[in-house]
């Protein structure tokens, strides 16, 4: 017997909410592992730490951390860490069970982690960024390590905030420890193709269920929300491969051009200006317009929960790859799969990011470190070979492609719980 967990109070369509009604539709497939399924709702461990620090005009400002690991029954915990003003517990949990689910799908050693921040780290100065980072890595310090829990990027963090990580811990525990984070700047230990793993995973899989469907990319119009690294760099790629990116949207605006955008141009504004908004390329359009969009192809990489139930009814691609984790709310999911759109869902489409920090930490370990060729190619088949065995596990259960994603990986959560057993 279970109890719901006191501490929060999750609606349907709620980042923890939808994340239990996912594992709720995996139950019927997962046989004699179903005994053990309340092991899915119940994150591990959680911490939520104050970090206080000394502002440039000498005020002390608090902001509320938060590190989740949610199962570490297949190995130490993975996943990224966030910076954004609304950052909450339950978003994490989620996050982190997100994680676990991810890594399991593509059969990764690692179990599920998330943590964050809740800032603006817009309204912080360099300065002030390092001493939240580094007190906030010290406060975490007790829990996460190389073995224990890998932190990585995530919403508005990078190599420098890693760099900053990686360090901290190594001065507290008196070592150099490389391997206790990844998405590293590579002089310090980081990964050759990490930057932009995420989104080549999402064009993988991509390609991988348009050939499925008899979508030709040559001339396919893709439409992408959210152009960070993992928006941008599926975007490129898509490009390369014939595809016409015709709309984009980030914080800075939404913009479109029927016959495509100039990729080389497009990038070069972003770089210059920090988002989409004011590119001469194309012409704007109001935000809520972007989801009417005629495309083939709709890759949301931006926060969760943007594809809700009215938006899934307008939509007109054929293909979602969830490039984010959690853009689609679980009453969208339905009305899409009516619909006859193929959903790529995030636990496999997006899990190229952390891949690549299974290689980056692999490598770390060893001293040993891979050309970006090497990476790409052990890439590319891990994605590949696990889309198959969804894709397989889906046709054979007559599921979605999310439900049997959650299918496999559950399965391999929950035998690894079985065997170990409960202590004490």
């Amino acid at each position: 017997m279970s109890q719901s967990l006191s501490f929060v109070h999750p609606t349907a369509d709620s980042p923890w909410g939808t994340y239990l009604m996912q594992v709720d539709r995996v139950v019927p497939y997962l046989g004699h592992l179903a005994r053990w399924v309340e092991t899915l709702k119940h994150p591990k461990r959680m911490l939520i730490v104050d970090v206080p620090i000394e502002m440039d005009d000498g005020r002390i400002a608090h902001f509320e951390g938060f590190r989740v690991q949610h199962n570490l029954s297949r190995g130490p915990g993975k996943g990224g860490v966030r910076f954004h003003p609304d950052v909450t517990l339950e978003e994490v949990m989620a996050l982190a069970a997100w994680m676990s689910v991810k890594n399991a799908a593509v059969n990764l050693p690692f179990g599920g982690a998330k943590g964050g921040i809740r800032c603006d780290p817009k309204l912080l100065s360099n300065k002030e960024l390092e001493r939240m980072t580094r007190r906030y890595t010290s406060e975490i310090g007790i829990i996460i390590g190389p073995q224990r829990d890998i932190p990585a990027p995530d919403v508005n963090t990078n190599p420098q905030i890693m760099a900053w990580m990686m360090d901290t811990y190594s001065m507290n525990t008196g070592s150099t420890a490389t391997g206790v984070v990844t998405g590293k700047p590579v002089d310090l230990g980081g990964s050759l193709g990490r930057v932009k793993a995420t989104g080549r995973g999402v064009f993988v899989t991509g390609r991988e269920a348009a050939r499925r469907l008899n979508l030709d990319l040559n001339g396919a119009r893709v439409a992408v929300q959210g152009f960070g690294n993992v928006g941008a760099a599926a975007a490129e790629l898509f490009n390369q491969a014939g595809g016409k990116v015709v709309a984009a949207q980030d914080h800075t605006g939404s913009i479109f051009n029927g016959h495509g955008f100039d990729m080389a141009d497009l990038m070069a504004h972003v770089k210059s200006a920090g988002g989409v908004g004011g590119f001469k390329g194309g012409e704007a359009m109001k935000a809520e317009e972007f989801w009417d969009v005629d495309c083939d192809i709709l890759i949301p990489a931006a926060l969760e929960g943007q594809i809700t139930a009215e938006r899934a009814r307008r939509i007109k691609a054929k293909m979602v790859l969830e490039g984010a984790n959690g853009p689609t709310v679980p009453s969208a999911d339905d009305i899409l799969a009516e619909r006859g759109v193929l959903v790529v869902p995030d636990v496999i489409c997006n899990a190229g990011g952390v891949t690549v920090s299974y290689f980056e930490w692999v490598q770390d370990f060893s001293s040993f470190f891979w050309t970006e060729d090497e990476i790409n190619v052990r890439l590319d088949k891990i994605m590949i070979g696990a889309l198959k065995r969804i894709w397989d596990t889906a046709d054979r259960h007559q599921i979605t492609l999310r439900t049997a994603t959650f299918a496999v990986a559950c399965e391999r959560i929950l035998t690894a719980r079985a065997e170990r057993g409960l202590y004490p």
